[in-house]
């Protein structure tokens, strides 16, 4: 009652949805009776519930408890439902997505992976056959006719990468025919946390004209001769990495002559980037916990899923000395043509909605950046798992020694068990660590991702030790074999808290599906890199003989660390979307402007009237179709060039907009006031060089001569995403130590 009166999330009154499941509830015995079930009319909601039930039996043999059907309402009401683990959350998605379809609303259902975006659009196919809408689904590896197919679909399923690289593709073709993504229209969001909140400030990346990349192999084989303590130091977090004096004059002896004739390593900026990013690389970024190594490739890690994240990379730079430190040839960079932010892709849905298991910790965010509420969806059945409290160690080494104790013991009774590790090399060193006490295991991590299904599939079954990162099967059912709800379920066990308390609760949700019985228990060490980066201030209590920490300020510590970390991962996407949202309305309007030109005779119109004798001179000797095409592709490419140039000017704003806080400006004011006029010079500019070039452009009968022109698009194009710096900008880091040094 009081969540309610204060609008908490997951608050949200089911009251309205629960009375449409009872009525269809009422009539579900005359739907069975049909032979043949009708097309659904979306006017009436409680026959729509009733239809679709029956469908889902007859087709895929799944006959949706009334809580999925309450989900299914909610989200038809443009909600986030939270469903837990194995409460039917794909299946509560596609009647929604059929009832939205049904409405005459195309659908995009957009899911965090290509695997989980083929699986239930397929596996969903038979139910909305029935209901009668179609279906498709696009992946990494679908052909342009194959995603052209696909939307053209009353639904599409898609992940959320793909989605937005095609629509950044859109953006730069030249033909109205050439475009294959439609307008939006409703947005249906699989695991909506992760998409909506863990990747929001992650920039979908459109790039072109590559080059090859510029590694730094002589500045990784120099640091690597550097040593910690002497000549160069971490800051308390272990976030950046500067430097001593020791360490300036050894770089400036190995650089010799390169320096130039003072030999001061401060007068060559270049090579103070070289060296910083290189010694970034080299003392922050660690193999098998930030990134893998793969096929050759550097592969980033997504911390809150552990999966390879194989579509993103680090700023050019930091992935080049990166590249460089594994020895590994520089991956190819190129000129942004464009990029979105998946909250920016996620907002031109005109409406919203999803489900996940974790909703109600991130309602806040979910309000704040989409304006969605959450709509807190019982269980079927009450969840059978025991939660036990953390069990508390003062070192990693006696935490680790109490683990592979506790593993033993449970597996002992025949249990399965399932170990949530932190990352890679964590989940590798851990399974050393069993095999080395003659107990078999399987490794589920970011290196062999493309085994998930089968290795979870049997996850659940008597005797299994599944020792996983966080992805732990995420969006797949664990089920339990045959006996094993007498020994108590799957056993799920934490070898450390992750920095948001979602993740922990997506690990323990592995059990306890549907009422099975299951168990959990968090492993935790005050030497954890939670403890050590977000409360380096706190002072730990002692610790018994055991080595466990047993004074109850020691979950107070963790506890706060673990809300340290969630508030410091807020601000960064508050501070991502204060950055990009004037940015997002920019590209809002150029696109506009840019579909009047793609399809209509706008440029056409604009050039006759700045310079009408040249247009009336090539009016009579090429003729007014090709004319007017001539005219389209002029004005497109300046306008794409100029929105290029203009996003390259945001980003160095942005880089030294920091600094202007000592001078006792606001940087985002600041930042707004530089993009306003930018915007605003990119539109002078790009009705200038259009006009410019239409005085002089090459055109004949047979149209248009582009090279001519000197209108060169890129022979080639690559979409990426751009995982953030982990240290943010060079100027950034500056400004914290000077006001670090203020400090003191």
């Amino acid at each position: 009652m009081f969540r309610k009166l204060l609008q908490r999330p997951g608050s949200l009154d089911l009251t309205p949805f629960e009375r449409v499941v009872a009525r269809a509830g009422e009539r579900g015995e005359a739907v069975a009776a049909l032979d043949e079930l009708p097309t659904p009319a979306m006017d009436d909601l409680a026959e729509f519930c009733a239809i679709a039930r029956e469908a889902a039996d007859r087709t895929l043999g799944l006959r949706p408890y009334d809580v999925q059907l309450v989900g299914t309402v909610a989200l038809l009401a443009g909600h986030v439902a939270e469903m837990a683990t194995g409460e039917g959350k794909t299946l509560s998605g596609a009647m929604a997505a059929a009832g939205y379809a049904l409405q005459g609303k195309r659908v995009h259902v957009i899911s965090v992976n290509d695997y989980l975006a083929r699986r239930d659009a397929e596996w969903m196919e038979p139910l909305y056959t029935a209901l009668g809408v179609s279906v498709g689904w696009i992946g990494q590896d679908s052909t342009r006719e194959e995603r052209r197919e696909a939307y053209a679909k009353d639904i599409t399923y898609g992940s959320v990468s793909e989605i937005g690289f095609d629509v950044l593709r859109d953006r730069m073709v030249t033909s109205a025919a050439d475009q294959i993504v439609p307008e939006p229209n409703v947005a249906l969001i699989d695991e909506a946390d992760s998409v909506l909140v863990d990747e929001a400030r992650v920039p979908l990346v459109l790039a072109g004209a590559a080059d090859p990349g510029t590694s730094v192999p002589s500045m990784a084989a120099l640091v690597r001769q550097l040593v910690r303590g002497y000549h160069y130091e971490l800051d308390e977090q272990g976030r950046n990495v500067f430097l001593t004096a020791l360490g300036t004059d050894a770089v400036e002896e190995a650089l010799g002559e390169t320096l130039g004739e003072d030999g001061n390593l401060y007068d060559t900026p270049d090579k103070v980037t070289e060296v910083n990013l290189a010694l970034h690389a080299h003392a922050l970024l660690t193999r098998d916990i930030d990134y893998i190594v793969r096929d050759g490739r550097v592969q980033l890690i997504n911390a809150s899923r552990g999966r390879v994240a194989l579509l993103q990379r680090w700023p050019d730079g930091l992935q080049a000395a990166v590249e460089a430190k594994e020895a590994l040839p520089a991956s190819e960079t190129g000129e942004i043509l464009d990029s979105i932010t998946i909250q920016g892709l996620i907002t031109r849905y005109p409406e919203k909605c999803g489900m996940t298991g974790t909703a109600v910790a991130v309602g806040e965010q979910l309000t704040e950046f989409y304006d969605l509420q959450v709509a807190a969806i019982q269980p079927n059945k009450p969840s059978g798992r025991v939660d036990e409290p953390d069990v508390l160690y003062a070192t990693v080494t006696d935490r680790d020694m109490a683990l592979a104790h506790k593993i033993v013991e449970v597996h002992a009774t025949g249990r399965p068990i399932l170990i949530g590790t932190l990352d890679v090399a964590e989940s590798e060193r851990l399974a050393l660590t069993l095999r080395g006490r003659g107990i078999d295991c399987v490794v589920l991590n970011a290196k062999n991702d493309a085994e998930e299904a089968s290795i979870i599939a049997k996850a659940g079954e008597r005797g299994a030790i599944t020792v996983s990162t966080q992805m732990a099967g995420r969006g797949t059912d664990i089920r339990l074999g045959e006996s094993v709800a007498e020994l108590g379920g799957l056993y799920v066990i934490g070898s450390g808290r992750h920095s948001s308390s979602r993740l922990d609760d997506q690990l323990r949700g592995r059990a306890g599906r549907q009422g099975d019985p299951g168990g959990s228990v968090f492993y935790v060490s005050l030497e954890d890199e939670l403890i050590t980066r977000f409360a380096p201030d706190e002072r730990p209590p002692a610790a018994d003989k055991d080595g466990v920490v047993r004074h109850r300020r020691g979950d107070h510590i963790v506890g706060h660390a673990q809300r340290v970390a969630e508030g410091a991962n807020l601000e960064i996407h508050r501070n991502t979307w204060r950055y990009t949202r004037l940015l997002e309305h920019q590209r809002s309007l150029v696109l506009e402007h840019r579909d009047k030109i793609l399809h209509g005779d706008s440029a056409a119109d604009a050039l006759a009237e700045a310079r009408p004798e040249r247009w009336a001179e090539l009016l009579e000797s090429v003729g007014e179709d090709v004319l007017r095409e001539a005219a389209r592709q002029i004005v497109l490419y300046h306008l794409d060039a100029g929105w290029t140039r203009h996003m390259a000017f945001l980003t160095e704003v942005r880089e030294g907009i920091h600094l202007r806080v000592l001078g006792r400006m606001n940087p985002l004011d600041e930042f707004h006031r530089e993009a306003v006029a930018g915007y605003q010079r990119l539109l002078a500019e790009v009705e200038e060089s259009s006009v410019e070039a239409f005085e002089t452009a090459p055109v004949t009968a047979d149209g248009l001569d582009l090279a001519a022109a000197d209108i060169k698009r890129p022979t080639a194009t690559w979409t990426y995403m751009v995982q953030e710096n982990p240290f943010g900008t060079a100027l950034e880091r500056i400004l914290k130590r000077v006001s670090g040094k203020d400090r003191d």
